[in-house]
């Protein structure tokens, strides 16, 4: 078992990424949108290929990325039996009294940086 598996913080491109949305979720893939507003349009979306392990808000705002602790990385390891390929670890405003911590771990993960109208 590789407890010593790395995953750094995400980078994200420049811009305003303020909300945050899961906007499709299946076995195949969970895509996050961004943006200053999601009313009308998103500037960007965070693609996970076969994701293994979810714990988010369904909407969240000002997410904080960070490495996963080795704590975080143990935890998941344990209940998928292997490091993930990408675990991607935040703190975000979910409209409580304090920031919840969130975890994803997947195959994959895309970043698309693309304006994307909302109808």
């Amino acid at each position: 078992m590789d407890t010593e598996h790395q995953h750094p913080a995400i980078q994200l491109p420049e811009g305003s990424w303020w909300d945050w949305e899961v906007i499709a979720w299946d076995a195949g893939r969970l895509r996050l949108a961004a943006g200053h507003d999601l009313t009308y349009h998103h500037g960007l979306e965070l693609v996970f290929g076969d994701p293994a392990f979810v714990s988010c808000p369904a909407m969240f705002h000002d997410p904080a990325f960070r490495p996963p602790t080795a704590e975080e990385s143990m935890r998941v390891t344990r209940q998928l039996g292997e490091a993930p390929s990408v675990l991607v670890a935040f703190e975000a405003d979910a409209n409580g009294q304090e920031p919840v911590t969130c975890l994803i771990a997947a195959e994959r993960l895309e970043i698309v940086h693309e304006k994307v109208l909302r109808y």
